[in-house]
């Protein structure tokens, strides 16, 4: 079992490099997040220089305000096409070059048919959408630091393509 204190410090680390590489590229980086409920952006926000490369993000949690500031079609949530919308939204909302998104289950129970943990993450840069599933176990605050420890993988990944 990974710490929380652990899980925190990967968080911070991650958001460090990502950092790094988006300003050594003159980059920029955006985030939309419902399960996560911000950790992504305070993550991000908390780097260094954040301001030169952090354009913002949209946290929307409640399903209607993904479909109405991140032109996400209604009906489902928990879906990977819901992921793909809101990381081209939120990256078309902001102008920025790269983002990442996520949606899932947190818990303790289902919704939408679909277990606690079940998660799903879109990186989304001007070029290409690419979307992961996952399946977390654990409490609700630990599948949130997993989905923000992989979507923050994620960004840097996307960032260290370019």
């Amino acid at each position: 079992m990974v710490l929380a204190e652990d899980r925190d410090a990967r968080i911070t680390e991650l958001a460090r490099r990502i950092g790094q590489l988006a300003m050594a590229d003159g980059m920029t980086v955006a985030v939309a997040e419902s399960l996560t409920a911000g950790r992504i952006a305070a993550a991000l926000g908390a780097a260094p220089e954040s301001s030169t490369w952090f354009c913002g993000g949209v946290v929307a949690y409640r399903n209607e305000t993904k479909y109405r500031l991140l032109g996400v079609s209604r009906g489902p949530v928990i879906t990977a096409e819901c992921a793909e919308q809101m990381a081209r939204g939120v990256l078309d909302a902001v102008g920025a070059d790269a983002s990442v998104s996520v949606t899932g289950v947190g818990g303790p129970g289902p919704e939408e048919g679909h277990p606690a943990g079940t998660v799903f993450i879109s990186m989304s840069s001007r070029c290409a959408v690419r979307t992961r599933s996952y399946s977390f176990h654990g409490p609700p605050d630990e599948v949130v630091d997993l989905t923000t420890i992989r979507a923050l993988t994620h960004l840097t990944e996307v960032l260290l393509e370019r």
